[in-house]
């Protein structure tokens, strides 16, 4: 995939999707830049939570890999990194929520952290936080990279995000459309145009 900055300089960039030989322009909502400041700001939060505790920090996959990469190389108390896996969106709809729970650490008595991408109508964090629960940890917190305004159905927010976003549909820093675009450094913001060239 080849990645240019368009002349216009207002954040807008152009890359080609080489699998499928379509080039797609999308509106750049947060540069990379400013996601990292965001990510080092939220982990100096969660160190402040934690203080030397030692934490297990559980990945959703796929989307918040990015992420927990990154976050965890600013964390500076003892970690144990483990991943849980979930399912629920088809391109744009949301179907029922799967989750995959094999490749999860033992979490009984421990501090867990769970880090997703985005916290959208939050079901998907809800069940987690649930389902982590029957595992008897010490404490159960959350982490994520966007939450979207408006759209909360549940009656949990993340204990930490290091972005409030626009109702938009997004992509980029793990977050993917039909499994695409995870691999931007930036996130993104996919136009009507864009979901329908690469549905």
């Amino acid at each position: 995939m080849g990645l240019r900055e368009t002349s216009d300089r207002h954040r807008r960039f152009a890359f080609w999707v080489s699998s499928e030989s379509t080039r797609n322009s999308v509106r750049v909502l947060l540069d990379e830049e400013t996601i990292l400041a965001g990510v080092a700001s939220m982990s100096a939060e969660i160190r402040d939570c934690y203080g030397d505790t030692p934490v297990t920090i559980i990945g959703v996959l796929t989307g918040s890999v990015v992420l927990l990469a990154d976050l965890i190389r600013k964390l500076d108390m003892p970690l144990r990194v483990g991943v849980i896996q979930t399912s629920s969106y088809e391109g744009t709809s949301r179907g029922k929520l799967r989750v995959n729970s094999e490749l999860m650490l033992d979490i009984r008595d421990r501090h867990v952290l769970i880090v997703d991408d985005i916290f959208d109508t939050g079901h998907t964090l809800t069940e987690v936080v649930s389902l982590l629960g029957k595992f008897q940890p010490a404490s159960v917190r959350s982490a994520v990279l966007l939450k979207k305004t408006g759209r909360k159905e549940v009656d949990m927010d993340p204990d930490f995000a290091a972005f409030d976003i626009p109702d938009e549909f997004v992509v980029g820093y793990g977050l993917d459309y039909n499994d695409a675009y995870r691999d931007l450094p930036f996130v993104a913001v996919l136009e009507s145009k864009d979901l329908a060239e690469h549905g």
